[in-house]
C-alpha cells in the first residue's frame, strides 16, 4: 500500500512500540504520542535515528493537533491491573476524553481510526468462548471497573463517530498478550511468572489455579491489528489466541522454559477476577484471514532474553 502518515497513541507502551516498528517497516511515517505515565522511552530508543518517526510527549486527554494524518491507532491507556488500579481516574479520562480527542483528529483529517479495546469488556463471562456479540458480565462499580467501563464507553464513542460522522473506525478486542517489552512488574500472569522464576522466587497463583487465560504472542497480535485496520469491518473483532490454559498449566510452562526450580504458592483470588477467558476468533479468521501462529512454549522462549535482562535491570 502507499506510504501513509500514521498517528499511534500509547506509542511508548508494549503494544504501541511494536506497532510503530511494524508500520515503519512497511515504509510509513509514524507520529508516536505518549504521556509516559506507563510507557517507557526505552521502548522507542531504537527509533531515535529513524527519520520517518517523530515522538510527541502528549497527554491525549488534552486536545492536540499532530498535523494531517491518514490513520490513527489509539492504544493509549493504562492496561495492567497494577497501573489502572494506581491510575484509576486517569484511566477513565483517557478512555472517555482521550478517545473523543483522537476521534476528532480522525474526523478533521478524514483519517481511518482503530481503537484498542479489550477482552475485559466481557468481564467474568457467562458465555464461553467469548464471541463479539456477547454483551458481557461486568461489575460497573468494582475495583476493575475503571478499566472495564473506560473501554466499554470508548467502544460506544467509536461507534457513535462511525454512525454520526462517518469516520472509518475499527474496534479490536485484545486478549492476553505477552512478549518482549511487556512491563516486567505489571502484575500480569506471564510477566509475574517469568520474573519470579528467573529470580528463583515462588510463583504466585491466585486461587486454585484453575482459572483460564489465552495467551497471544505480540507479533501475532500486531499482525491482527494491522489487518483489521485495513478491513471494511466496523464492529468489534476479537484478536487473541484461542488456546486455553489454566493458570497452573501456564506456571508449569514458565518453569520448563526458564529451567527454574521455584515452587508454586497460592494466594486468595482478587475481586472480580475472571474465571475463564478464551476468544472465539471465527470473525477474525473469516474477515481477516488471521489466526495466531506462535504457540505458548515458543513465545515464552522468544521472550526469555528480554525478561532475563529485566531481572538484571530491576535488581
Amino acid at each position: 500500500m502507499a506510504s501513509q502518515t500514521i498517528l499511534v497513541t500509547g506509542a511508548a507502551g508494549f503494544l504501541g512500540s511494536h506497532l510503530c516498528d511494524t508500520l515503519l517497516g512497511e515504509g510509513h511515517t509514524v507520529i508516536g504520542a505518549d504521556n509516559l505515565s506507563t510507557g517507557k522511552t526505552a521502548n522507542l530508543e531504537h527509533l531515535s535515528s529513524e527519520p520517518r518517526f517523530r515522538f510527541l510527549e502528549q497527554d491525549i486527554t488534552r486536545p492536540f493537533d499532530p498535523g494531517k494524518v491518514d490513520y490513527v491507532f489509539n492504544l493509549a491507556s493504562p492496561a495492567s491491573p497494577v497501573d489502572y488500579t494506581r491510575l484509576g481516574i486517569e484511566t477513565l479520562q483517557v478512555g472517555s476524553v482521550g478517545t473523543f480527542n483522537t476521534l476528532e483528529i480522525a474526523r478533521k483529517y478524514n483519517a481511518g481510526y482503530l481503537h484498542a479495546s479489550t477482552s475485559e469488556c466481557y468481564g467474568d463471562p457467562e458465555v464461553h468462548p467469548q464471541v463479539e456479540t456477547y454483551w458481557g458480565n461486568v461489575n460497573p462499580i468494582g475495583p476493575r471497573s475503571v478499566y472495564d467501563e473506560a473501554k466499554r464507553f470508548s467502544e460506544a464513542a467509536v461507534m457513535a463517530y462511525h454512525r454520526y460522522h462517518g469516520v472509518n473506525t475499527h474496534l479490536v478486542r485484545i486478549f492476553n498478550t505477552y512478549g518482549p517489552r511487556l512491563q516486567a512488574n505489571d502484575g500480569r500472569v506471564i510477566s509475574n511468572f517469568m520474573m519470579q522464576a528467573l529470580r528463583g522466587e515462588p510463583l504466585t497463583i491466585y486461587g486454585d489455579g484453575s482459572q483460564t487465560r489465552s495467551f497471544c504472542f505480540v507479533s501475532d497480535l500486531i499482525d491482527g491489528i494491522v489487518r483489521l485496520s485495513r478491513s471494511s469491518e466496523h464492529l468489534p473483532v476479537n484478536i487473541g489466541n484461542p488456546d486455553e490454559w489454566t493458570i497452573l498449566e501456564c506456571a508449569k510452562e514458565v518453569l520448563a522454559v526458564t529451567g527454574s526450580s521455584s515452587e508454586i504458592v497460592r494466594k486468595p483470588l482478587p475481586p472480580d477476577d475472571p474465571t475463564r477467558r478464551r476468544p472465539d476468533i471465527t470473525r477474525a479468521r473469516n474477515l481477516l484471514g488471521w489466526e495466531p501462529r506462535i504457540p505458548l512454549r515458543e513465545g515464552l522462549q522468544r521472550s526469555l532474553e528480554y525478561f532475563r535482562s529485566s531481572v538484571a535491570v530491576v535488581a
